[in-house]
């Protein structure tokens, strides 16, 4: 299932849109090579296994739409989205990947992803959601929207705060925080307490758990 924002109606000037893949699993892109070249109108003009090459072959090959998974390995999805649209601001891609979280998909939207997709999306809506993107409409997968909308305090973390769960997500207790992040112990437990509140979380624990699923702890 998935959200449309804009017009529904596909591109029909006949034009092979040209796509490139990027996605750590080899079985994973050789599936979505087969999806994608199902169709008359989508050719994959080359496949990355991780965020480096991903950059390098859109500098190469200067596909019409990227296709890319954000867990890479050496460099990450939202880093090699950002340097893709350095490199050329009108770079249209979408982000398949099998996370949500308001926040990890924020950061993808704000990297300049048009489109965000899950891998549970059907192979119908994947391929309507390239060719949206293609004609420069956005998609969104219906779950992310309602993964979203569960959470009823979506203000974001800011770095300090997000710098303060990613130690207490490795077991650091407020002392070890604020020593790694040289602040005072009496900061920290002033950020946690904001942390909480922000996240609706019942203690440090359940914050940690939140901020992972909503895509804080990502990066």
């Amino acid at each position: 299932m998935i959200f449309r924002m804009g017009s529904t109606t596909l591109d029909s000037s006949g034009q092979v849109i040209r796509v490139l893949i990027a996605d750590d699993h080899p079985a994973t892109r050789a599936g979505l090579r087969v999806i994608v070249e199902s169709e008359g109108d989508l050719k994959v003009v080359a496949e990355a296994a991780d965020g480096h090459e991903a950059v390098a072959l859109f500098s190469q090959h200067r596909p019409d739409l990227v296709l890319i998974d954000l867990q890479m390995p050496n460099l990450n999805g939202l880093e090699a989205i950002t340097r893709i649209r350095r490199e050329q601001a009108a770079a249209r891609i979408v982000v398949l990947t099998s996370y949500p979280g308001d926040a990890r998909v924020a950061r993808a939207l704000a990297a300049g992803a048009i489109s965000y997709m899950l891998k549970t999306a059907r192979t119908a809506a994947l391929l309507t959601t390239l060719r949206e993107a293609f004609a420069g409409r956005s998609v969104l997968d219906r779950a992310v929207k309602v993964d979203s909308s569960s959470y009823p305090y979506p203000e974001s973390l800011s770095e300090r705060e997000i710098a303060v769960l990613k130690l207490a997500s490795c077991g650091h207790q407020n002392t070890q925080i604020a020593s790694v992040l040289n602040v005072t112990e009496h900061a920290i437990k002033a950020r946690m307490k904001r942390i909480l509140c922000k996240l609706a979380a019942r203690d440090r624990t359940h914050a940690v758990t939140i901020a992972r699923h909503r895509g804080f702890l990502d990066c």
